[in-house]
């Protein structure tokens, strides 16, 4: 039996692109401090296995009890443990997003839990204990939601790596007794390191299984190392010049596809959901070294998810473009 796993975006196993529209990791990463520390994190030694010099650094920028932050190897790691904590404890359906990240789903199933699928919150309703994921704002769409259902009893799980890609308006409160699971990754462009945390609303009986859960030394040394400055002054300083640098290269982008026909959808991210009129698209531009996002394995056929990129790349997207219209008049 061929096992399933969830489709990505990331690399497709061909040539290395020159412009990539795909990813929704911001292409201005990392700061220079930080990215220093990775660099020099000391690869010779494990780090501390209950990651406390860590944990009470993350617990002070959330203000919360230390304990209650439990590190992952990204998000990805993080979704299968908390999809397996949840198992434990007594819940028998996962909610998730559709369009969505595939993982939430692909962790269920490896599960043998009922997957449920939902376009809007107020479609949530749960018939027994579940797990309901939230992504906020949300892959691939870019859309956030103010009006959370009541999810009281269940364990709530919201995903919020792309906070810190949010251009337009205010986070959303969230819901209460919600789980959050944080990946610095995408903001700082350094995809390659597998690092995040978990930030747990109590120390119940989730939470103990979350944490026992976890492989010895989950993250490494680079993990850490990002982790450790991921709140510093300095990355936060960094950051709000990168979404204004990013807010830029949104407007041009968007209005350069929208002059080559393009639909596009509302977005508060520097990555959102686009419909070119020729439904090929996606493979006419990787043979140009450009690489979109093919939405069909979110259930959009037709749809590509592309990001915000710099105007050379975009110059040489609108080149690519009109190269295919040419060809096709």
């Amino acid at each position: 039996m061929k096992p399933w796993q969830a489709e990505h975006g990331g690399p497709d196993g061909g040539p290395t692109v020159e412009h990539d529209f795909s990813t929704n990791a911001s292409p201005l990463g990392p700061p220079a401090a930080l990215w220093q520390a990775v660099q020099q994190a000391d690869r010779q030694a494990y780090p501390d296995p209950q990651y406390g010099a860590l944990r009470r650094r993350l617990g002070e920028a959330h203000s919360t009890d230390a304990e209650l932050l439990l590190p992952t190897a990204g998000g990805a790691e993080g979704i299968r443990r908390l999809t397996l904590a949840a198992l434990l404890t007594g819940h028998r359906e996962v909610w998730v997003p559709q369009p969505g990240f595939g993982d939430y789903a692909a962790a269920a199933q490896a599960l043998g839990l009922a997957v449920q699928p939902y376009a809007d919150p107020a479609d949530i309703r749960p018939t027994a204990s579940a797990l309901v994921w939230l992504c906020e704002p949300c892959n691939p769409t870019g859309a956030s939601t103010t009006d959370w259902p009541d999810l009281d009893g269940h364990l709530v799980a919201i995903d919020r790596a792309y906070e810190p890609l949010r251009l337009q308006g205010d986070a959303p409160a969230l819901p209460p007794k919600a789980w959050q699971l944080i990946c610095p990754n995408k903001a700082l462009g350094l995809t390659g390191v597998r690092a995040g945390y978990i930030v747990a609303p109590a120390a119940d009986d989730a939470w103990a299984r979350a944490q026992s859960l976890a492989p010895s030394w989950v993250l490494s040394a680079e993990g850490v190392a990002l982790l450790m400055l991921w709140h510093d002054d300095a990355t936060t300083s960094w950051l709000a010049d990168a979404r204004a640098q990013l807010r830029e290269w949104t407007t041009t982008q968007r209005a350069m596809l929208t002059g080559e026909d393009w639909q596009q959808r509302p977005s508060c991210t520097n990555f959102w959901l686009a419909r070119p009129p020729r439904p090929d698209i996606a493979l006419r531009l990787r043979e140009r070294n450009i690489r979109v996002r093919d939405a069909t394995s979110f259930g959009l056929p037709g749809w590509v998810r592309v990001s915000a990129q710099p105007r050379r790349a975009q110059a040489a997207l609108q080149q690519a473009l009109l190269e295919i219209e040419s060809e096709d008049a």
